[in-house]
This record gives C-alpha cells, structure tokens and sequence, in this order.
C-alpha cells in the first residue's frame, strides 16, 4: 500500500497556534496549481511499482480551492500513477466552506472523506484561535456532510486550551459523538516557535494549561472514544471499527508515500525528501524544471528510530521478535533494559508485543527518547 499527499498552503487567514507553512495569500493559487500539477508529472518515475491506495489533501486549508482546481489535480495523479479502485481520498476542510454546491461538486470529483477542521464547539475559544466559523457552523457542516453522501467524516478538536475545563470538555466531546462521524482526532493545544500563540505567551497575554489539567482532558478523550464504541489506534486519532485514517496509518507503518507541493514530505526506497517550504520559490523552481526537493538516505539507526516512534504512537506498538529480525539482539536488548525502567501503569507488555497505555501515550515523547537514546 503507497499514499500521495498533496499540500495546499493557502488559508484565509493563520490561526494563532499553527505552525504548518501556509500563507493567506490566495491570489498566487492558480499559479501554484499549475505548479503541483507539472511537479505531479515530472515525478511519474516514482512508486511506478506500487498501487496508491490513498490521496490525502492537507494543508493549509484545501477547501479554499476551487472543484476545477482540486478535479484537474486528482486527473493528473490518476494520469501519472496506479490508483485503486477503492483508495481513500480525503481532503481537509473548514466548516465555513461546506456549502451544499461545493459539498455536491466534491462528491462528484471523486473525494470519498471529509477531515473537517472543527477545533471546538465553544464559539468564545473559536474567536480565540481565530477561526472563521462558529460552533453552529460547524455541526452543520457535518450535518450537511452526511446529507451530500460522505459516510467517512473525520472531525479535528482541540484540547487542553485555558478557560476550558474538564466538564466543558467533556461536553464537547459528547458533541463530537452526537454527530455522523467515523474518526475523530484530538490534539493538545501546543505552544509553536513563530505562531501568534507563542507571542501572547511570551507576552503574559496567555497563560497555558498545566500539565495535569492536559492529562485529564486526554484520558477523558480516551474513556470516551471507549464508551461510543470508538477505538483509540493512534495518540491524537480514534475510529469507529474498520474506519482509521487509512493515509494517516500508512505514515505510522512506514508505508512509501510521495509529497508533493511545498514543505511536502515523501517516503520511499529508504529516501526521505522534501519540498522547499516556499509557494513562490517552489513555483518558480516547478516552472522553470528544476526540482524543489531535498533527499536523505535513511541509515539503519534511522530507521530504527523511526520504527520505535512512529510504533509507540500506535495501539499496537512493537512487536519485539520483528525488531530481532530486523535489527538483531543487541536492539532487542536494549528495549528490554528500557521497558524494566519504567513505571507498570505506562506499558503493557505480554512478553513479545509492548504498547502504551493511555497515561503512557500522553508521556510518550520521554519514554520515546529512552528507548532510543
């Protein structure tokens, strides 16, 4: 199983904890679909041995785009590579774009699922994070969703924002539940380098949430995915049965997969390359026949490391025989010395498969670090 993703780095406006590259300047966005587009089939000689099982469409905010515009993108990939008669094509949204024509027009084109970029149902902490729709708007986008035929919508939410506590939190994800979704994702509000939120934080403008207060609110997320019947498969990422993120998983089982656009990332035949993170410089790179990419072979420390961090954000986490095969007993040794060192209420381990328990899946970037250090 292989992926594409595509970015689409335009947004109306930036929220103030984003630090994925996007720019609110959307009158460059026919130029750079053009661009994706040359770049898409310039790069044909890749994964021509592999069927692509997902097409992903993140960003930014792709539901910016026009449906000609996303229709001629998706043409071109389906020109250029190997899709299979049932890949997973999602692309990312914002409630205030979710009409009912541009709702019909992608069912049309071909997109199968919606991740709909919600945030939460609190239309006070909407304004704070500059959003651009209400609580409101965003139920019935979902609403609509289902209307217009998408029986695969994911909703984003945030936690772990000053001024919400647990209770109001817990009603959010009661909200959540109550709606026609097959995945949700939950993410701790983060403090990024170069974001308006680290500039009102350095200010004294706002004052983040402690470390405990985080906790609960993800152990809250945890009990009730559990109660609606939901599985937590992945740290931030819960689904109904049969309904991951097929794309996203791909990323956590070190599936190959091509990027393209800028800041774009792609996996494949041991290589990690990406894109300049520039619209202008990538399109003039593009159009001018040159390639924005930069390419590293992954060495086996790499690729162990990657194992171990991308298999610990999982449910399933490591499978201790595979990691003997694969990179021998002094490896293998080594996770055993770090399982013995941490604390019982973080792990499960049958002796062969380890994984994190909720508690230990908040923590994991620390235990990550003491496995691979």
């Amino acid at each position: 199983m292989s992926g594409i993703y595509v970015h689409i780095p335009f947004c109306k406006s930036k929220c103030i904890y984003c630090d994925f590259y996007s720019i609110a300047v959307s009158s460059l966005i026919d130029d750079y679909c053009n661009a994706l587009k040359k770049e898409i089939a310039s790069r044909s000689n890749q994964l021509t041995d592999k069927q692509i099982q997902t097409i992903y469409f993140g960003g930014g905010t792709p539901s910016m785009l026009a449906i000609p515009c996303i229709e001629s993108i998706l043409a071109e990939i389906y020109r250029n590579y190997n899709i299979a008669d049932n890949a997973e094509i999602t692309l990312e949204a914002n409630p205030e774009n979710l009409n009912t024509d541009y709702l019909s027009a992608l069912k049309r084109i071909g997109i199968n699922r919606l991740s709909i970029g919600i945030q939460s149902f609190d239309d006070a902490t909407l304004k704070f994070l500059k959003r651009r729709h209400t609580a409101k708007d965003a139920i019935e986008s979902v609403l609509a969703a289902q209307k217009y035929g998408f029986d695969n919508i994911s909703i984003d939410l945030i936690y772990g924002i000053t001024g919400i506590d647990n209770r109001m939190w817990e009603k959010q994800l009661d909200t959540a539940f109550s709606l026609p979704i097959s995945h949700l994702s939950c993410y701790c509000l983060g403090i990024e380098d170069n974001t308006l939120l680290h500039r009102y934080t350095d200010e004294g403008k706002y004052i983040p949430t402690d470390d405990e207060s985080c906790l609960q609110q993800f152990l809250a997320f945890d009990s009730k995915v559990r109660e609606n019947g939901y599985e937590h498969y992945e740290i931030s990422n819960a689904s109904k049965p049969d309904m991951r993120s097929r794309h996203n998983s791909s990323y956590w089982n070190r599936t190959e997969y091509l990027g393209f656009g800028p800041g774009a990332h792609s996996y494949y035949n041991g290589i990690r390359a990406w894109n300049i993170a520039n619209v202008k410089e990538y399109v003039k790179g593009i159009s001018e026949g040159n390639t924005c990419l930069t390419t590293e072979t992954l060495s086996e420390t790499d690729i162990f490391e990657e194992t171990i961090m991308l298999g610990l954000r999982t449910s399933e986490g490591i499978n201790l025989r595979e990691i003997e095969q694969r990179f021998g007993n002094e490896k293998l040794t080594e996770i055993r010395a770090a399982i013995s060192n941490l604390q019982p209420d973080l792990y499960m381990f049958d002796g062969n498969r380890f994984s994190l328990t909720p508690k230990g899946m908040f923590v994991s970037d620390s235990i990550i670090v003491e496995f691979i250090e």
